[in-house]
């Protein structure tokens, strides 16, 4: 997809609130919900056909279980329409490609023919393409019908306002998920307040200054570095190349989240938070409570609950785990590296259950921190290397093996072009910047309201002119 953030933050975004705060309270659904499928058509526009069929599936799914409430078995036909037709969606056009190449793989011959895109000769849906956010707007979508199916939530009766909540545009291709729960009381009465688009306007800037001016900053190393073969690249050069991934995933993530987060503000909602200085973890599971939250809650609520949770025992919580964590991996990508990668993080946080995390418990937090983000590293290798090998090849540099120099000139050159980079990205993971602004404010709440206001506009010109400048410009998370 090419996406021009430029011309979204220039054109698209101040023409849209401007038409939504003109609009009568009762019209301002119906600008959501357009403007929510301009913005996707913008990037992927025979796509939103998926969107709207997710939509109506979940609309009408809703109507009929309310119709026949209080009788189980038409209600639950309805949930599981829903459920599979969306998880139907996201199998085409996310997991076909994969599941064909192993077909083929194990038959030895071209079963499935994917560069033809048929099947047995027979025309097929396209299996190289892959509408934008399509994992965020299925399992937000579906998460409506599940909570009605349980009674958590009301039937929304409105179609636009059923449409707007799917096609939230702050938040449609890269999150936070935003549950029907989240927006129920919002989606039909919000107040737009004067607090509330100041705030707003603050967090959207700082989540896009930790895109635009951190994450493509030091992304820009990695894509050097992951462009090079691996063989002539010494094994200072590989660390720095995953740590740069490491800063550049975190701030593009949790910057777009900000946005989304920011945006959502503007227009009367509020959207959960979706990180929480993950990096400051001492384990694994603490690391995947403040990251990435609002998925995490996701499948807690709607597999590892339903599946009993911890209730069940030992044995039982184990397996929920187990599950609950291949699906991660295989949420975020057909690969077999995010399978392993999922799967790795399901054998950590079982182990820290039946004994790690008490051991962790018991030492230093220093030395539970660098296990955190060592295995956290290592994952990221999996998560954005092409195949297993690569992935292997990769971490064994790393640790160096395979040959080549310790560090070379090339390695001196990349430690002093991104040196002072590396350092903003360890200070703005951190707490640090809010605990700073905390004590500033407890001194002089004047300077730091009026000072504040200062440096965000100096940010948001600085985003401006990179922008405008900027040809690599990223969204790791659009296509998830």
């Amino acid at each position: 997809m090419v996406f021009s953030t430029s011309i979204f933050i220039y054109l698209f975004l101040p023409v849209t609130l401007i038409i939504y705060y003109l609009m009568p309270k009762k019209g301002k659904n119906l600008i959501i919900l357009l403007s929510g499928l301009l913005f996707y058509s913008w990037g992927e526009p025979i796509y939103v056909i998926v969107m709207l069929i997710s939509t109506m599936i979940d609309y009408f799914a809703g109507l009929i279980m309310n119709h026949f409430e209080g009788r189980k078995v038409p209600r639950r036909i309805c949930l599981i329409v829903s459920i599979v037709m969306n998880l139907g969606l996201l199998g085409i056009f996310k997991y076909s490609g994969f599941i064909a190449e192993n077909i083929n793989a194990i038959a030895g011959t071209q079963i499935i023919d994917i560069n033809n895109m048929n099947f047995f000769g027979i025309e097929y849906l396209p299996m190289n393409m892959l509408p934008i956010g399509i994992s965020f707007f299925t399992f937000q979508s579906m998460s409506y019908t599940i909570d009605l199916y349980l009674g958590n939530v009301k039937v929304q009766k409105n179609p636009i306002s059923f449409a707007a909540f799917v096609t939230l545009f702050p938040q449609i291709v890269a999150g936070p998920i935003v549950r029907y729960d989240d927006v129920a009381k919002e989606l039909d009465d919000r107040s737009i307040t004067i607090d509330l688009i100041y705030d707003g306007i603050i967090k959207f800037i700082i989540g896009l200054s930790k895109k635009v001016l951190i994450a493509n900053s030091i992304g820009a190393l990695w894509t050097s570095i992951k462009a090079t073969d691996i063989a002539n690249v010494s094994v200072v050069s590989s660390w720095l190349g995953i740590l740069a991934f490491t800063f550049q995933i975190y701030f593009d993530f949790s910057g777009y989240s900000d946005m989304a987060i920011g945006l959502g503000k503007m227009m009367g909602f509020n959207f959960p938070k979706n990180f929480d200085y993950p990096y400051l973890s001492k384990n694994i599971s603490e690391f995947w409570r403040r990251w990435h939250i609002t998925l995490g809650a996701w499948f807690k609520s709607y597999v590892y609950f339903p599946l009993g949770g911890s209730r069940k025992g030992m044995p039982r919580t184990v397996f929920n785990l187990a599950v609950v964590w291949f699906l991660t991996g295989v949420w975020h990508g057909a690969s077999w590296n995010f399978i392993l990668w999922g799967t790795l993080y399901g054998v950590v946080i079982i182990l820290e259950k039946l004994f790690l995390g008490k051991l962790l418990d018991k030492i230093p937090d220093i030395f539970g921190h660098i296990y955190t983000m060592l295995l956290v590293i290592l994952g990221w290798v999996l998560f954005d290397t092409a195949d297993l090998p690569t992935a292997g090849a990769y971490i064994a540099k790393m640790f160096g093996f395979g040959g080549g120099a310790f560090i070379d000139s090339t390695a001196l050159y990349q430690i002093a072009t991104y040196g002072i980079t590396f350092i903003i990205c360890i200070i703005g993971c951190t707490n640090l910047p809010k605990l700073a602004v905390e004590a500033l404010k407890k001194k002089s709440a004047v300077l730091v309201n009026y000072g504040g206001i200062a440096v965000i506009t100096g940010m948001f010109i600085i985003c401006a002119a990179y922008l405008v400048d900027q040809t690599y410009n990223p969204f790791l998370y659009f296509n998830f």
